[in-house]
């Protein structure tokens, strides 16, 4: 007979005596990550090595602490990591649309900004002053002196060689003209007309031999202006050049150090000089008689002499470390703004914005990588970011040829940051099989665990971590027996007792909703009465689809029997899951048989209920029986199982081993106790395998036969591999000590046979045969006459 298990395998305890403190408060908060060697080891080398490539993909499940635990690794690497460079953006004299991308050192990007405000007010201010003075005045007055004398002789040769030629030069307001004159008057209109034909035809060729001397002379008149249009420009570039030289020198000498902004500075000042009318304009003020919407917009002169900061890292200590959770195309890779001008959409270089990714250059970039394929053009920048190794800040069709608006192309950016995504296996598995780019981009992968090993260096580096939860989000502190309970559930968490759960976040929400009970109870500590008071209230906050269901097998509108035995009729366990919440719930299996051929027949799958998991049970199901009974004779059976009253579908093979028995019972005529429920998969061979959510089974059965009341019979018949996962309730524990309930561990189906019919599943013979009596005989000869059967009906 299968030993019953005792209660103290049910539940792996963990003694007060362990903590060696009076409450948490005694400890020292936690400062490192726990439970995670592998992925630590994992994230030592990723974000450590230098090469291309070596990006980190930081595999796990939500709640696990795999965001913290890498910020805080992250952020304290990053500490002793240098400063990355200061990155803006300038205008390109040369090509206006792809303004030049300028690095400096740490610090420095917004000193030399706000130095390039103070001197271009400055060079403006000096420039005004300078051009406004006598001593410029005078120069100019020098300088064109000869010019404007050689100007008035040549003008005043000009109006004698019209005069001598009879003719006098007149302002009109087609130009100048030459009017004939007659005894020193010019002649009029009225006395042109009167002319005799010869005299006026003999006056106009005259007239026309003289325009011809008259251009010639005004040609050289203009090239006189040219001449001093240039001399004053070039005296003013010089004076202007000559009045900034101490401005810039200062600049170029704070920046001597930086090629980008000496060549930039000495750029601006070469288009100062060449812009100085432009220059010394004010910006044009608003017009008063018109809308706010229609107003024009106000230029200003010295616009392109601006430095936009993309990249500012004066307040850094160490190498930056951008963490975005909710990634969008513009927050990652930056954008290019526009601002709305008379219907149209006009922008310049200091609109540009950088983004995340510009941020973390030089050092890292956290980001969860399902929000990267929300938007499809992230995930593709970001390789195309990491594969060439530098930033570019585009609308985000114009890669793709969607876009081709002319709008700004600033100049990329050198991109080298270490990148870690936040994802879920699955999405690994994902990424590397159908991304060819992913292995190349991503080599190192950080599995995060969801367990640990419970030894007593864990459990104390556990007591630590409540420490850091309590100090840092100011809670109660934890007395030992709390810790204590804490520990069992962070195991029940795990389904295993050897075996600390690492999800952190569901543990903090229990040491949270605890402190709100102390708290009531005006408890200095946390006691396990309050996390026992926790765990209770949140099962009971989430627990009533169970209790409707437990109330229809009390009125039994859900059959389902505690006690009695029946043949072929065996209790079944499944677990059903609510979201936040997941119990077990009973349910009767049944067998029936009949002389045939056509073997096991699964009535879920007939009717298309049942999935694929599910059908391989059954199909197992054959295997025993045809490698157990069939060995000399066809088997002579039509069988058929079901999960009576079941609509909803029915997976997993944690029942194929119940379904077994009922269909042994079938075939013995022995009847199951129906106060026993039985959970475990079977293989072809009658050896009984571990199922998932064996608490959750147990505790059930456990709270039916408890509503109709407890008879010293019941129990749960499990696979003795799932004994290592018992964390039962303390209720159920309670009831096992005072043998009010029991649990049969048991490692193959004839153990199972004997518990559940209390008759031996019997040993086979060196003959073939099964020791007389027991199941295994009484079903191997039932299937022999139900084959000898099957020969009278063909005869």
């Amino acid at each position: 007979m299968t030993r019953e298990l005792s209660f103290e395998k049910c539940r792996n305890l963990c003694p007060d005596l362990v903590f060696e403190c009076k409450s948490t408060a005694e400890l020292k908060p936690l400062d490192e990550i726990i439970g995670q060697d592998r992925a630590l080891r994992a994230l030592q080398f990723g974000l450590n090595i230098e090469e291309k490539g070596f990006n980190v993909y930081a595999s796990g499940f939500a709640g696990t602490g795999r965001r913290t635990a890498i910020v805080d690794y992250v952020k304290e690497l990053a500490r002793k990591m240098p400063v990355p460079q200061d990155w803006c953006y300038v205008t390109n004299f040369r090509d206006p649309t792809s303004p030049h991308a300028m690095k400096l050192p740490s610090g420095r990007g917004e000193k030399f900004k706000r130095d390039m405000e103070k001197f271009v007010l400055e060079a403006i201010r000096t420039l005004k002053k300078t051009f406004e003075s006598e001593e410029y005045v005078q120069k100019v007055s020098l300088k064109l002196k000869a010019l404007e004398e050689e100007r008035k002789d040549h003008l005043s040769k000009l109006n004698k060689m019209t005069l001598d030629a009879g003719f006098q030069l007149q302002q009109a307001q087609i130009g100048l003209l030459l009017i004939p004159v007659i005894n020193g008057k010019p002649m009029t209109d009225e006395e042109s007309a009167a002319l005799p034909p010869q005299v006026a035809q003999k006056l106009q060729k005259k007239r026309e031999v003289l325009e011809v001397k008259v251009r010639s002379a005004f040609r050289h008149l203009r090239e006189l202006e040219t001449q001093a249009q240039e001399e004053v420009k070039k005296l003013s570039q010089e004076i202007a050049a000559f009045a900034m030289e101490p401005l810039l020198d200062a600049i170029k000498e704070k920046y001597n150090d930086c090629e980008d902004v000496v060549k930039f500075v000495a750029e601006v000042e070469k288009d100062i000089i060449d812009k100085l009318p432009t220059v010394m304009q004010r910006p044009q003020e608003a017009q008063p008689n018109l809308p706010f919407g229609l107003q024009p917009p106000v230029e200003d002169p010295t616009q392109n002499y601006k430095v936009n900061v993309v990249v500012d890292n004066s307040k850094l200590e160490g190498a930056p470390v951008e963490i975005e959770m909710n990634p969008s195309y513009y927050r990652l890779f930056g954008a290019i703004e526009k601002e709305a001008r008379f219907g149209a959409l006009i922008t310049n270089y200091t609109m540009v914005r950088g983004g995340a990714a510009h941020k973390a250059n030089g050092g890292f970039l956290v980001l969860p990588v399902e929000r990267l394929f929300t938007d499809p053009f992230m995930w593709e920048s970001m390789k195309h970011a990491i594969s060439n190794e530098k930033l570019e800040i585009e609308e985000p069709g114009a890669s793709l040829a969607y876009i081709a608006t002319k709008s700004l192309r600033p100049e990329p950016i050198p991109f080298n940051a270490k990148i870690i995504l936040l994802g879920t296996p699955l999405i690994y598995e994902i990424l590397y099989s159908g991304d060819p780019d992913f292995k190349d981009l991503f080599k190192v992968k950080a599995d995060f665990d969801t367990s640990m090993d419970r030894n007593e260096r864990n459990i104390k580096q556990y007591a630590a971590f409540i420490c850091s939860i309590c100090e840092k989000e100011k809670l109660l502190h934890l007395d030992p027996t709390g810790i204590a309970a804490i520990v069992e559930y962070s195991s029940r968490l795990a389904e295993d007792q050897s075996k600390l759960s690492t999800r952190f976040s569901e543990v903090a929400d229990i040491i949270r909703e605890a402190n709100f009970y102390a708290k009531r109870d005006a408890s200095k500590h946390i006691t396990r009465k309050h996390i026992s008071q926790q765990l209770e209230e949140k099962v009971f906050r989430s627990n009533m689809i169970q209790k409707k269901i437990e109330e229809m097998m009390m009125k039994n509108l859900l059959l389902i029997e505690t006690d009695g035995e029946k043949v072929g009729q065996v209790n079944g366990l499944a677990v059903l899951g609510m979201g936040d919440y997941a119990f077990g719930r009973p349910s009767r299996i049944t067998a029936s048989i009949s002389v045939g051929k056509e073997g096991i027949i699964d009535i879920e799958r007939q009717a298309q209920m049942g999935g694929p998991t599910h059908t391989k049970g059954v199909l197992i199901l054959s295997g025993f029986l045809n490698d157990r009974y069939a060995q000399d004779k066809p088997l002579g059976l039509t069988a058929r199982l079901v999960f009576e009253q079941s609509y909803s579908g029915v997976d997993g093979d944690s029942a194929s081993s119940t379904e077994l028995y009922a269909l042994l019972s079938a075939l013995s005529d022995k009847p199951i106790k129906q106060y026993l429920a039985v959970t475990g998969s079977v293989n072809q061979k009658g050896e009984v395998q571990a199922i998932g959510g064996v608490n959750h089974k147990i505790e059930g059965f456990f709270d039916v036969c408890m509503a109709r009341g407890l008879n010293g019979k019941q129990g749960c018949v499990v696979p003795e591999s799932n004994v290592q996962n018992l964390m039962l309730r303390e209720d159920v524990v309670k009831s096992i000590e005072e043998g009010k309930f029991h649990i049969y561990p048991v490692r193959t189906i004839d153990e199972g046979v004997e518990v559940l019919t209390g008759v031996k599943g019997g040993k086979r013979l060196k003959d073939g045969t099964y020791e007389k009596g027991t199941v295994n005989d009484i079903v191997q000869k039932r299937l022999y006459e139900m084959s000898e059967k099957i020969k009278e009906f063909k005869e």
